[in-house]
């Protein structure tokens, strides 16, 4: 029977669902279940941006060598060597649990070392196309609670952290340490929940990375990101969509991809 908890400056609740946490790594649905005869790359990018991906693979003669079969659309999974090793990419599809599923099917047949990337909105006076990488995220999204137990934050791999930031120190490309906020919810980033993500010390605000870490992590495989700012909610009477980060996208993909063959 669900326990009642009291959480501080809240009344008694009954607990929810959601914080139910079965760490039984069986499921009735497995990633693997349709057994394809397919094995892919241990290094993975995994990229939150648009058909550029699939221009891009083309441009380069990446090979699609599978693809995810959702009930909306397909995400093909590209192939393609860098310095001599193969590296897989893929499009994510936006939201935790839509990027969650396709990440831990990719898991399932053989990704094992995840770098993902993609946008996020500013929460603080932060330029556009700024490079950042997530040490933890604040946990407001549904899905990473079937893949770890609860809590606030989740602390992105550290071992994968300092490849990054090392790996971007090489190249002289500038980028800066963030937390972020995972939120499901676009369009209930609130007034005073934007203040109080930022009291906790968000900066900016996406809707995957604890969610793509909490999976990670329970499928054994290793997890960072990479991720830019694109629109700004800084000013909360004045939302901002400025580009996007769309000047990010292929740049964001290809440093991805440069990184990656160095873990």
């Amino acid at each position: 029977m669900p326990k009642e908890v009291k959480r501080p400056g809240e009344s008694t609740l009954m607990e929810v669902a959601l914080v139910e946490f079965d760490d039984n790594q069986n499921a009735v649905i497995m990633p693997r279940h349709e057994k394809l005869d397919i094995e892919l790359p241990k290094k993975l990018v995994y990229v939150f941006l648009d058909e550029c991906i699939d221009r891009y693979a083309n441009e380069i003669g990446a090979k699609c060598v599978a693809k995810y079969d959702s009930l909306t659309k397909k995400y093909p999974v590209y192939v393609t060597e860098v310095r001599g090793e193969k590296i897989a990419f893929c499009q994510a599809p936006v939201g935790a649990p839509a990027a969650t599923m396709v990440m831990d099917w990719l898991i399932g047949y053989g990704c094992k070392t995840i770098l993902a990337s993609g946008c996020c909105g500013a929460l603080e006076d932060i330029d556009e196309n700024v490079f950042l990488v997530p040490s933890k995220a604040l946990r407001d999204e549904g899905t990473s609670f079937h893949y770890a137990p609860p809590s606030r934050f989740i602390e992105i791999d550290k071992e994968m952290r300092t490849r990054i930031k090392e790996g971007m120190k090489r190249r002289n490309i500038k980028y800066s340490e963030c937390i972020t906020w995972s939120t499901d919810a676009f369009y209930r980033e609130t007034p005073s929940k934007i203040e109080s993500r930022k009291a906790e010390g968000c900066s900016v605000v996406d809707m995957e990375c604890s969610a793509l870490a909490a999976c990670a992590r329970f499928r054994d495989a290793d997890y960072g990101q990479i991720i830019f700012t694109a629109d700004s909610l800084a000013d909360l009477d004045n939302y901002d969509v400025r580009g996007w980060g769309k000047d990010s996208f292929v740049k964001a993909l290809e440093l991805c991809l440069d990184l990656i063959r160095d873990f």
